[in-house]
C-alpha cells in the first residue's frame, strides 16, 4: 500500500520524557529547595513507585480516591492534573508546593527529548508530500514541545485526547485525524509504542506499526527502521 499519511503517537514514539531523577532535580532547583542525597534518592524511588511522572513508570497502585480521575485522565486537562498530582502527593516532599511544581515541570519542553531520528523521519515524509498528524492520549497541549524542538515544521494536525474528550484506542480519535489530514484510513499508517492504545487505528483500516518504548539513548533509529519514506506513493 502506498503511504499517503502517517499518524504518530507523542510520548514514547517521537519524544521521551526525562527520567524521574532529572524531573525531580530540575524541579527542586527551579524552586530553590535543597535536600540531602539520602532524602533525594528516597524521593526518586517513591515517585517512581507512585507513577507520578506522566510518560514515566506506571503506578504500582492507584489509590481508590483517584480511581475516577485515573480512568479519565486523558479525557480532560482537569482529570489529568488531578490524577498525577494526586499520585505525587502519596510522597511526602519537603515543600507542599512541589507536587504541583512537578506536574508543571513535565509540561515544559525542557522535560522532553525527541528521539534521535524523529526530525529526519518527519522531514523525509513531508518532503515526499506525506500528510503527518500526531494522535496522543494526553491531558495538555503538546504543540509548544514540538515548536521548541523544531519538529512542528512537519506536523500538519494534532489530535489530542483531552481536546476531544475521547482517548485511544477509541477509533473516533483516529478517524478525526485522518479526516483532518484529508486521507482515507486505508492510506494511513499509525506509528506508536502502545500495542493496546495505538492498535485502535486498525479498526478503521489503518496499518499500525510499533516502535519500542525505550530511553532516547537506547533507541537511536527505531523510527528510521520502519522504512516509511520508502513506501510513499
Amino acid at each position: 500500500m502506498p503511504i499517503k499519511g502517517v499518524l504518530f503517537d507523542f510520548s514514547g514514539t517521537l519524544f521521551r520524557i526525562e527520567s524521574v531523577r532529572s524531573w525531580l532535580a530540575a524541579t527542586l532547583a527551579e524552586r530553590g529547595v535543597s535536600v540531602d542525597d539520602t532524602d533525594f534518592e528516597r524521593y526518586v524511588q517513591e515517585l517512581e513507585a507512585s507513577g507520578a511522572l506522566p510518560g514515566g513508570p506506571p503506578p504500582r497502585r492507584v489509590p481508590g480516591d483517584l480511581a475516577s480521575a485515573w480512568a479519565s485522565r486523558d479525557e480532560s486537562a482537569g482529570a489529568h492534573r488531578e490524577a498525577y498530582t494526586g499520585l505525587a502527593r502519596q510522597v511526602r516532599l519537603p515543600h507542599p508546593g512541589l507536587h504541583d511544581a512537578l506536574y508543571d515541570r513535565h509540561r515544559t519542553p525542557a522535560a522532553w527529548h525527541p528521539y534521535p531520528d524523529a526530525a529526519e523521519v518527519l522531514a523525509s515524509l513531508r518532503n515526499r508530500d506525506v500528510a503527518i498528524g500526531v494522535v496522543s492520549n494526553i491531558g495538555w497541549d503538546v504543540r509548544p514541545v514540538f515548536r521548541a524542538h523544531g519538529l512542528d515544521t512537519w506536523v500538519q494536525e494534532y489530535v489530542l485526547s483531552f481536546e476531544h474528550g475521547v482517548r485511544k484506542p477509541d477509533a473516533r480519535l483516529f478517524h478525526t485525524a485522518c479526516t483532518l489530514l484529508g486521507q482515507r484510513p486505508t492510506d494511513v499508517v499509525m506509528v506508536g509504542d502502545d500495542r493496546y492504545a495505538d492498535a485502535g487505528a486498525a479498526a478503521l483500516g489503518c496499518e499500525v506499526r510499533f516502535v519500542r518504548h525505550l530511553p532516547v539513548r537506547e533507541r537511536p533509529d527505531g523510527l528510521r527502521e520502519l522504512g516509511l519514506a520508502a513506501e510513499v506513493a
